[in-house]
């Protein structure tokens, strides 16, 4: 099961940044798909639900499908 996060605003990511937990692998949302992080997630990252995952990426202007694409961990 994939788990969707939000990262706190900043003057770069007026909207934060959208992270998907996987398997307690975190991967963030960037230009050329998903990045592994390495690490724990960030520290004042948000739960948001699917809704809000799809709003982010519809609001910044992401495909949908990427939703559906955080890679497997095993």
């Amino acid at each position: 099961m994939t788990r969707f996060l939000r990262t706190e605003q900043t003057m770069a990511f007026p909207h934060g940044r959208l992270i998907a937990s996987r398997d307690g692998v975190n991967f963030v949302l960037a230009p050329d798909g998903w990045d592994r992080l390495a690490g724990a997630r960030p520290r004042h990252a948000m739960v948001v639900s699917r809704e809000d995952a799809e709003d982010w990426c519809e609001r910044e202007g992401w495909d949908l499908h990427l939703l559906d694409e955080v890679p497997a961990t095993s």
